[in-house]
């Protein structure tokens, strides 16, 4: 890792669980001399990426916010699709999920919560593996197939674990399946007992950039009338893809690539 690589790091360390390191614990995780780390927290620290608190501890800083608006402000997936989700769920009374590819996963944009939400539902920021769920198998069905080689080989056992296939041709034709169908419905795949629906989302150029989904519990729905709804999932991405691509004069927005 470059040292730019290693102070970014850094902030990998603050999570929900741990909102909070001392300075000396975050000089142990950055595997750095003490002197090098201490400059990464300054500067973090400078920039606003790191807010110091009691006892010389450090939280993440009101940077984050400020870039976090930023985002919500000229994101095209953010901006073509919030609006899109807010009606969905408004006409379907079920949850609604916006997300985009980062890398080898996927990350919620925004969500729009029905009556009867899951309390473990996908949250704006949360990530989550690019194999499991609805939401991730619309996306996956359409990425380049040197990507998907890549991982096949990384992920095989998690790709078999929720039916994708024990083998690259299985797996194939599982992703064939979704792309003929242009949705993807699972139940329980990350989630025990949440069931969605999902379709993809594209730029100009027709590269995948994320998904829609519907989401519910399967026990607080009549399942035959939720997947009746994959009509409206499927509008919803056509009307979503054709928002982004009318405001990629904005923002350039190409696929996030699979590392």
């Amino acid at each position: 890792m470059s040292s730019l690589e290693k102070m970014l790091s850094l902030l990998d360390v603050f999570t929900p669980a741990a909102p909070v390191w001392a300075t000396d614990d975050l000089i142990r995780y950055s595997g750095s001399p003490p002197s090098t780390c201490y400059r990464y927290i300054k500067v973090l620290h400078n920039a606003g990426f790191l807010a110091r608190v009691a006892n010389g501890s450090y939280a993440l800083g009101p940077r984050i916010l400020e870039l976090d608006r930023t985002m919500r402000s000229c994101d095209p997936v953010y901006v073509a699709g919030s609006p899109v989700i807010r009606r969905l769920t408004q006409d379907t009374g079920y949850s609604s999920l916006l997300c985009i590819l980062f890398s080898d996963s996927i990350m919620c944009v925004q969500q729009e919560l029905g009556e009867h939400a899951p309390p473990q539902l996908f949250n704006r920021g949360q990530r989550r593996p690019l194999v499991a769920g609805a939401s991730a198998k619309a996306i996956l069905a359409y990425l380049p197939m040197h990507q998907l080689r890549t991982l096949f080989a990384k992920h095989r056992k998690s790709i078999a674990a929720v039916g994708l296939g024990a083998d690259w041709e299985r797996f194939k034709r599982a992703l064939r399946q979704i792309r003929q169908d242009g949705y993807a419905i699972t139940t329980g795949d990350y989630n025990p007992g949440i069931t969605s629906i999902a379709a993809p989302l594209f730029n100009r150029e027709g590269e995948v950039l994320g998904s829609v989904a519907l989401a519910a519990s399967v026990d607080r729905i009549d399942v035959a009338e939720f997947r009746a709804r994959t009509a409206d999932v499927l509008e919803a991405g056509r009307e979503i893809s054709a928002r982004i691509a009318a405001t990629e004069n904005l923002v350039d927005l190409p696929a996030r690539a699979v590392g």
